[in-house]
């Protein structure tokens, strides 16, 4: 039956600010992966500048080079993109859960 099991596609675009005063090194980014895997059915990317990456990807948000006050834009696609922005958005206020 046509449309009984469409989902409909929503994406969100918003901007995070990187507060913790060593950026977005590799513990963070890690917590910031696993994190967002977490939404297998999403999609979410982060910009800075002209480069864009997968934020599942530990290895692609470490090329962001974002310091402390670096705006990135994040980009979100899929089944449950408010609960990952609001995930993201969250782990970004709260500098990663980790403290120096």
């Amino acid at each position: 039956m046509p449309g009984s099991d469409d989902k409909t596609m929503s994406a969100i675009e918003t901007v995070v600010r990187v507060r913790n005063k060593n950026g977005l090194h590799a513990r963070p980014s890690s917590v910031l992966a696993e994190t967002a895997l977490k939404f297998t059915g999403t999609t979410i990317r982060l910009r800075r500048g002209d480069v864009e990456v997968d934020a599942k990807s530990i290895m692609e948000l470490l090329l962001l080079e974002a310091h402390c006050d670096a705006e990135l834009a994040l980009t979100v696609e899929g089944d449950e993109t408010e609960a990952a922005v609001a995930a993201i958005r969250g782990l970004f206020e709260r500098e990663f859960d980790i403290a120096l």
